[in-house]
């Protein structure tokens, strides 16, 4: 058990590349044979059944570029050149500070991955579910990548409800009655509506289930990524910034005659800014090499 958790999380492998890649495929496969027909039948725009498949076409797009992109290896033909982007704050990132694998002077933002064994500059985080390093020069198709596969288990899952919401309407299901288990009838209820609707188009129920939790999941990452884009704070970061308020963190203690020393993001530079250096990453640091 060991070795194969090892294996999935800690080296590279294209393990959950094919998982995401065999799911996507089996929910829309769900979705073309189940409800796209049905909603046909019940006369739903066809542009309304078509955007899932559109979401799809983007997503993939945006899925090869975050997987087969370069995050930003440094190297020792880069090493300058990354060492100029961004200041040095001293706290989380001192300077002169060398990778003892890699070997190389370490860039403020920069982290050595332990999966890829590499340093990547602006490291985000390693993501198993595209094999490699969220970093400078890929995080704008993650980000993108995200947002359409929200997109698309959302549009899915409003379009799965509609679809029932209408049924339900046309064949007037919910004026219907049943009997109880003592004999008597009662009027439909939705708890029995919904067991009614499992029971006659169980995939469809399912389906809806999956991509409503899977929308909550990626809809509330989805926020917290946005909140470190617009903030220019990466995963690393932020989670090292965390454990920055904790006074016994050896990465900010003082010396004992000193203050302590406190993060703060001495990075972010106001909204358009911040968005600028993640979807123009060449342009900002050109920029700042000029300043």
């Amino acid at each position: 058990m060991q070795r194969l958790l090892h294996y999935l999380f800690h080296t590279r492998n294209h393990t959950f590349v094919v998982l995401h890649l065999v799911l996507q495929g089996m929910v829309y496969t769900e979705y073309t044979c189940e409800i796209f027909g049905y909603c046909q039948d019940l006369e739903f725009s066809l542009y309304y059944l078509l955007l899932p498949y559109l979401l799809l076409m983007a997503n993939l797009v945006f899925f090869t570029l975050t997987c087969f992109t370069n995050p930003g290896t440094i190297t020792k033909a880069n090493e300058l050149q990354f060492l100029e982007v961004y200041e040095f704050d001293e706290v989380m990132f001192p300077r002169n500070v060398r990778c003892t694998t890699c070997d190389l002077r370490k860039p403020a933002r920069s982290k050595h991955c332990s999966v890829c064994n590499w340093c990547v500059h602006r490291f985000d985080h390693h993501c198993v579910w595209v094999n490699n390093c969220i970093g400078v020069w890929n995080t704008r198709y993650f980000l993108i990548y995200l947002l359409t596969l929200t997109a698309s288990a959302a549009t899915m899952a409003i379009v799965s409800t509609a679809f029932l919401v209408r049924l339900v309407m046309v064949s007037d299901l919910y004026q219907e009655t049943y009997i109880d288990d003592f004999g008597h009838f009662q009027a439909m209820d939705t708890v029995f509506l919904i067991q009614y609707l499992f029971l006659s188009f169980p995939r469809i129920v399912f389906l809806l289930g999956f991509v409503m939790v899977l929308s909550f999941l990626l809809g509330g990452y989805l926020c917290f990524v946005l909140y470190l884009a617009v903030t220019n704070q990466t995963t690393n970061e932020w989670y090292r910034g965390d454990w920055a308020w904790c006074q016994h963190c050896p990465m900010v203690a003082g010396p004992p005659s000193g203050e302590p020393k406190i993060y703060q993001n001495i990075h972010s530079h106001g909204l358009w800014s911040n968005l600028g250096e993640i979807f123009l990453p060449a342009v900002a640091c050109y920029d700042r090499k000029k300043k």
